[in-house]
């Protein structure tokens, strides 16, 4: 039992191809429309941003995590469904999605199997932590369909990776695999299909496990960019001061010393 955190499973959502549940302080979100390789739409943004804005502001929940049912993690966006709606960075529930993505405070993450294209790919570059199965495959093919990058994903991945091999994968736009990922820096570990939900779970039950404003503050400080090492130094001081007197670190000192004697 993780620091006594429990509620009931509960669906949060009326369209049954976004499932929605929370249990131990985590949020599960799953893509659950198997027979068109849950392909997204503007609905089930809408209930991915509905959830996210859940989970954003119950101090229940602790950490969010992204799965897809069936055969994979999601084919992207429905292209028919995603022609038909307007896409701006501000009025589309898409747009919406990429900005909760980017600013969520609380610790995301994915567990991925078999494809992740377009945005199952971009919106990894926003998670935290990411487990994927040995089958899965990535692709973020916007040149080859006449479109450009997306979810900062032309920042993120440059970061992540350099440029060259960011240019490779976004400007070709070819599918690569588990291990080109791993090297890529995309992913945390490779795990059998089977196992990949699990994991990433597992996961998620150790992070809800932790101080809660430690782990805001250290994912802030990760996301935070443009510093000089001393400004980042003093912004860590003044975060490690306060940290230091909550009743969090009291307990966890508490505790350490216990065991110690």
């Amino acid at each position: 039992m993780m620091m006594g955190i429990y509620k009931k499973a509960l669906t949060m959502t009326d369209n049954n191809e976004i499932q929605v549940s929370t249990e131990q302080g985590i949020m599960s979100i799953t893509f659950n429309r198997p027979d068109k390789k849950n392909a997204l739409t503007n609905a089930m943004y809408k209930s991915i941003n509905d959830a996210l804005r859940q989970a954003e502001t119950d101090e229940q929940i602790r950490v969010v995590l992204f799965s897809g049912n069936g055969d994979c993690f999601t084919a992207g966006n429905d292209i028919k469904d995603f022609l038909n709606n307007e896409i701006s960075a501000n009025g589309s529930e898409v747009g919406k999605t990429v900005k909760l993505l980017s600013a969520f405070k609380k610790p995301l993450v994915a567990a991925v199997h078999g494809n992740a294209v377009g945005i199952g790919t971009t919106m990894l570059l926003h998670c935290d932590l990411v487990v994927a199965a040995k089958n899965a495959i990535f692709a973020m093919p916007f040149v080859p369909l006449g479109l450009c990058a997306e979810a900062a994903s032309s920042l993120l991945l440059p970061k992540m990776a350099g440029h060259q091999q960011a240019a490779e994968i976004l400007l070709l736009g070819e599918a690569f695999n588990v291990e080109k990922a791993d090297k890529l820096g995309i992913i945390n570990r490779i795990v059998e299909v089977k196992e990949v939900k699990l994991q990433a779970l597992a996961l998620c039950q150790k992070l809800a496990a932790l101080p809660v404003t430690s782990l805001e503050v250290t994912k802030a400080l990760l996301k935070s960019t443009g510093d000089t090492v001393e400004q980042r130094i003093l912004k860590e001081f003044i975060h490690f001061e306060k940290l230091l007197k909550s009743d969090d670190a009291k307990k966890a000192f508490k505790a350490f010393l216990a065991k110690a004697k």
